[in-house]
């Protein structure tokens, strides 16, 4: 199968080309652009539709598409994701198939990174998994049952909305969320609040100097400086990573599942996160559905969105 995929977001967008045959899939040319905000929708797929077809050797068997909820997967619309602003009921399964003279499919951005994990990534041999994305948010796509669980509305999986506190960093719209904890803005947002308490207690942490907003820090420059040893940066991802082990010990007790896989984030500081993650799962987790769990970082990296938009389109298919 020749297959097509866009990969949708809110700073730049992609489009794949790959091949399936033998249950091996092979990523053929891939082309980005940023998301232009100042024009409409149709304008910004008219351009992607354009730098497809420069890098198309054949008509696609079938497109995939990954974008960030919230979407109608039902009936292919992309409904006014935060990251895109004035994409309002955007009929882009539509639009793709009336070009392409074939299928198209839509998924949100985790449940295709999922479906990507599970079948050539991390994932590959489970039955029940779950992908949670910890990057610019938080986010989790469901393999329950050897199959994508969606929900009623294609909403299932968006742990990032959980309130885990009254007040605390905000993600997701809400104060205290797990992804206000646990995402890059969120840590972000703690960095800042942390650092203001060190540095009137007269020490600045390296990653902070006087005058910064929340605006100049990064989790990336917060864990560099954890792994130079900066005591504020450790304290920092070791409360995230709490945070982290409170999220997902609800989503085991509930879900049974026998491998989370975790990307963006945790892959890169896994060793910053997991001790105190671990500690919180073992004291909140029922024990056997602790003991048949297993954590792991995502394996396909920064090919991660491409392998999702393409695998939307083989799981649409029906081929896995």
């Amino acid at each position: 199968m020749y297959l097509l995929g866009f990969d949708i977001g809110g700073t730049k967008c992609a489009v794949i080309t790959a091949e399936y045959e033998g249950g091996e899939l092979t990523l053929k040319k891939r082309e980005s652009i940023p998301t232009d905000r100042s024009v409409s929708p149709y304008e910004m797929i008219d351009r992607l539709i354009a730098l497809a077809d420069t890098i198309l050797e054949a008509r696609p068997s079938a497109i995939g598409i990954s974008c960030g909820n919230p979407l109608d997967t039902k009936r292919g619309l992309i409904l006014s994701p935060p990251n895109l602003p004035g994409w309002d009921n955007v009929e882009i399964v539509k639009i793709l198939e009336e070009h392409y003279g074939a299928h198209a499919y839509l998924q949100n951005d985790a449940d295709a990174c999922a479906i990507a994990e599970w079948r050539f990534g991390a994932g590959k041999g489970t039955q029940n998994m779950i992908f949670i994305t910890f990057g610019t948010g938080f986010g989790a796509g469901l393999i329950l049952g050897g199959r994508l669980y969606s929900g009623t509305n294609g909403n299932a999986g968006e742990a990032g909305h959980l309130r885990l506190e009254p007040v605390g960093p905000v993600g997701y719209g809400k104060a205290g969320s797990l992804e206000g904890f646990c995402s890059g803005g969120g840590i972000a947002q703690l960095a800042y609040m942390k650092a203001l308490e060190y540095s009137q207690r007269g020490v600045y942490p390296s990653f902070f100097k006087k005058g910064m907003t929340v605006a100049d820090i990064t989790a990336k420059d917060v864990a560099i400086a954890a792994h130079e040893g900066d005591e504020c940066a450790k304290e920092i991802y070791r409360i995230s990573g709490e945070y982290l082990g409170r999220g997902l010990s609800i989503l085991i007790d509930i879900l049974n599942p026998e491998r989370i896989v975790i990307g963006s984030i945790f892959a890169r500081s896994r060793d910053l996160l997991w001790e105190s993650a671990d500690v919180r799962i073992k004291s909140e987790v029922l024990a056997p559905s602790y003991d048949c769990c297993e954590v792991v970082g995502a394996e396909l990296g920064e090919k991660i969105g491409d392998y999702g938009a393409i695998t939307v389109a083989l799981y649409g298919e029906g081929i896995f």
